[in-house]
């Protein structure tokens, strides 16, 4: 078997305009929403911690009543994934 060697984007050069944390967090909002409605869709319920063998997740709760830690990692994931966007040569502007 093959060792996996994760490789990513380099974005350490890049910074994001200020005013984008409206869209980061209707972004991770979505994610989560996006993630939950898979997980329930495929028989996953609520439990207090995860179990996988019993599909159970503590996160299938709406993204307002996540605890903030669990927020701040969807956050910082979509914060790198538009990182990696502009890192690519992407440009982000809203449409007017």
């Amino acid at each position: 078997m093959t060792t996996y060697t994760p490789t990513t984007i380099d974005t350490s050069d890049v910074n994001l305009s200020p005013g984008l944390e409206e869209l980061v967090e209707r972004l991770a909002q979505n994610n989560h929403d996006h993630w939950a409605r898979k997980r329930i869709e495929e028989g996953w319920r609520y439990g207090a911690t995860r179990n996988d063998h019993q599909k159970e997740h503590p996160d299938l709760v709406p993204y307002d009543q996540l605890p903030e830690s669990e927020k701040d990692y969807d956050r910082k994931t979509v914060v790198e994934a538009l990182k990696a966007i502009v890192a690519l040569g992407f440009e982000l502007k809203k449409r007017r």
